[in-house]
């Protein structure tokens, strides 16, 4: 019998939320450090310039690169058709810069191919906006002191929400290393960085796919330790 505490969590789930928000801080640490040291390393041309030839030798025309406020930022948006670039990225010309530029276009060719991965991430946004939402308002009513972590019905809700997120975050990480894979391929064939650079560049993706790695071990380790709550929960 798991013991519960006021809303229904013991020491275990906060360990396990403190071990990966550790983790999660570390490799975010990892990721800025190479970001950082990468991006003192220039190249001929610039994020933008990367994204744009990448596209446009995939033969991808109708596809924007613009710019986006904030530090990596990036992302592809399949709805609006862009590449968003955070602000150092589109302006630098950088191994670092050409890297997260590269795999946001990596994106963009998984979007053109239909890649199955994304079209099974896409898909799946509007149940994971929803279970968002419902999870938070649980979270709220059992901090309300409510207690609809000690209802089994209401906890087993719970477990299938937040088994719809922990699923998307697993989802994610074919995406990513696809991407990333995409990316260095077109760089290392467009002769776009030198064989050292090619591989500073496979480092600093390597340490950004971590960040999902993390994101989706903790969401995991979080649906078991429900799953057994619910299962030891005793009405």
């Amino acid at each position: 019998m798991i013991g519960y505490g006021p809303q229904g969590f013991d020491t275990t789930h906060l360990i396990i939320i403190g071990a990966t928000f550790v983790v999660s801080l570390l490799i975010s640490g990892m990721l800025k450090r190479r970001f950082n040291q990468y991006s003192q390393i220039p190249i001929r041309l610039t994020g933008a310039q990367v994204a744009e030839m990448m596209l446009r030798q995939n033969g991808i025309n109708d596809v924007k690169v613009i710019s986006v406020p904030g530090h990596l930022t990036d992302h592809y948006d399949p709805t609006s058709r862009t590449v968003n670039l955070s602000e150092p990225v589109y302006h630098m010309n950088s191994v670092a810069a050409a890297a997260v530029a590269a795999h946001e276009c990596g994106h963009a060719l998984q979007h053109q191919q239909a890649y199955v991965w994304l079209g099974f991430r896409s898909a799946m946004v509007p149940a994971v906006q929803f279970s968002s939402k419902a999870l938070n308002f649980v979270m709220f009513a059992g901090l309300l002191g409510i207690g609809l972590m000690h209802n089994a019905t209401l906890l087993w809700v719970w477990v299938a929400l937040f088994a719809v997120t922990t699923l998307f975050t697993i989802i994610t990480l074919p995406v990513e290393f696809d991407a990333s894979r995409r990316a260095l391929v077109w760089m290392e064939s467009s002769g776009i960085a030198a064989s050292m650079e090619h591989e500073k560049a496979k480092n600093a993706l390597f340490w950004a796919a971590m960040t999902y790695v993390a994101a989706a071990v903790g969401s995991v380790a979080q649906l078991l330790y429900f799953v057994m709550m619910a299962l030891g929960r005793r009405d």
